[in-house]
């Protein structure tokens, strides 16, 4: 991994704990999930990956730590995972498909964090429940904020590629 590579996702970290700190008093609308996605997308699993850590222990550092942050991590890698595969077969998917996915991750993402109350109280399906309307302001803002990013960050990927060809 090159020093390009490496400020590409620290920058994108940066982004993404700054746009949480930004959208913390909106309920689970954060620009962090559509962050990852992206940068997964292009630059593959192991940069999604580290920028779910980077990320996740940033902002964390600023707005509190718990059990949470190990299914938040869980969940950012286990996306930014998937984007990278994603992303790896090609380049060229249409936004909507993008846009699909993210709202299928904030979902996910959910679910997964979730979890850590079944692992503390032994109760998931009535706490997974009671949290699916804030799972789905998690999805629409992933999926508004990945119409919004995508495009922008594109253009930085692509300079990206043409620097490293």
């Amino acid at each position: 991994m090159n020093t390009y590579k490496l400020t590409l996702i620290a920058v994108l970290a940066s982004l993404a704990v700054v746009g949480r700190l930004f959208f913390q008093f909106v309920p689970n609308v954060q620009p962090v999930t559509s962050i990852i996605i992206i940068c997964g997308f292009y630059l593959g699993p192991v940069s999604g990956i580290m920028l779910a850590f980077l990320s996740t222990y940033l902002s964390n550092l600023i707005l509190g730590m718990g059990i949470w942050v190990v299914w938040q991590l869980v969940g950012w890698t286990l996306i930014g995972c998937i984007s990278g595969w994603i992303g790896r077969f090609s380049f060229t998917y249409p936004l909507h498909l993008l846009i699909l996915f993210g709202i299928c991750s904030g979902y996910m993402y959910g679910f997964i964090v979730s979890l850590a109350n079944y692992s503390i109280a032994g109760k998931f399906w009535p706490y997974y429940l009671a949290g699916l309307p804030y799972d789905t302001y998690h999805a629409i803002g992933n999926g508004v904020f990945i119409a919004i990013l995508f495009p922008v960050i594109t253009k930085i990927f692509h300079r990206y590629r043409q620097n490293t060809n």
